[in-house]
């Protein structure tokens, strides 16, 4: 419902009326049937993005996954330079359907990398480019993506921090690392390690996403909701975050120009000391000309206060209800529903309900 996310990633809610080796099916199955946009497959096992895939192939043909990526896999490294099973099996999975693959290292700064920034970036960069190169080794030309998960460790608690300016200087340089290698990069914007929607959230979020627009990143991930360090999802923080990534995406799409010689036209017209508001060229542009936001209040303290002194917690969570009453599913064709069921039916079947993830590798 938020047209500023690009993608429902996998994980909504845990499913927690399954049996643990079967909810990637049911994972999968909603992010096909309840949204239309782009989704992350599970990568939990090799066996599990296999069926993932083998449900994308139902859905969108094999012969179409040839030629166009339809789903993303997650491979995250056991840092420091440690690619296990687990994932490399996932990453065969991907890479023998030829869908994109993010080769992302789990950075806890001054943890798993040495407390320092240049050197966390180095060892990070060297466990990226392994991944990278296996995965041409899988099959080569698949679509990889130069991936990592960014915080950095307390020193006093050992607890993960986001937002600290530590983790914008990684970003700043991993962006130009992947510009050398002319390769695709992710990251993960509005992170935050507190625990309620309150300033620090908002701090630490804007903080974040600006460096990673800043640093030129092309698939950003974590991006609404995550306080906690991604221990809890606020739902008045994700709508406001989608809000807040609209923002952004607007400051990267830069300047526009189409005006530019009408708009200089009116200056011509308005002369000294006259103002812009009825002017023909603000009629045909202010719904575009500046941003707008929904959910932040830009009036008078009078007009904020006649209108129920709302504060930004309280807005958000109507907005959010506000959204869920207008859902409409995207309805999927039948015949690929029932396709669907039935594959998801039969690995249930096979699967055994106890059976744990390394047997299912």
């Amino acid at each position: 419902m938020l047209t500023a996310i690009h993608s429902s990633a996998h994980h909504i809610v845990e499913p927690m009326d399954h049996p643990v080796p079967h909810r990637h099916l049911r994972i999968t199955y909603s992010s096909m049937k309840h949204s239309d946009k782009t989704f992350m497959g599970m990568t939990t096992s090799g066996k599990n993005a296999e069926d993932v895939l083998d449900l994308c192939a139902i859905l969108f043909g094999a012969d179409f996954m040839e030629e166009h990526p339809v789903v993303t896999g997650n491979i995250n490294g056991n840092s420091p330079l440690v690619w296990d099973a687990t994932m490399l099996g996932a990453l065969r999975a991907f890479g023998r359907r030829n869908q994109p693959v993010l080769c992302s290292p789990f950075v806890l700064g001054g943890a798993n990398t040495p407390a320092s920034v240049v050197p966390a970036v180095v060892q990070l960069n060297a466990e990226a480019l392994s991944a990278f190169a296996y995965t041409q080794v899988v099959r080569k030309g698949t679509p990889a993506i130069y991936g990592h998960y960014l915080s950095t460790v307390s020193m006093q608690s050992g607890a993960p921090m986001a937002g600290t300016p530590e983790i914008s200087l990684m970003n700043f340089m991993i962006g130009q690392l992947a510009r050398f290698y002319k390769v695709p990069w992710r990251t993960s914007n509005t992170l935050g390690g507190a625990k309620t929607f309150d300033a620090q959230a908002g701090y630490e979020s804007a903080s974040t996403m600006m460096a990673v627009l800043l640093s030129g990143a092309h698939y950003l991930w974590h991006s609404a909701g995550w306080n906690e360090a991604g221990m809890h999802c606020s739902i008045a923080k994700f709508v406001v975050d989608a809000e807040q990534c609209a923002m952004g995406y607007r400051m990267t799409e830069g300047p526009r120009w189409d005006d530019f010689d009408e708009a200089l036209a009116a200056i011509r017209d308005i002369g000294p000391g006259g103002h812009y508001l009825g002017h023909p060229h603000t009629l045909e542009n202010f719904e575009r000309a500046f941003f707008m936001p929904q959910l932040f209040d830009n009036n008078s303290i009078e007009q904020w206060k006649a209108e129920g002194s709302q504060e930004i917690t309280e807005r958000a969570l109507e907005h959010a209800k506000k959204l869920l009453r207008d859902y409409e599913e995207p309805k999927l064709d039948e015949a690929k529903n029932e396709e669907l069921l039935d594959y998801i039916a039969r690995r249930e079947r096979e699967i055994p309900e106890d059976q744990g993830l390394n047997e299912a590798y």
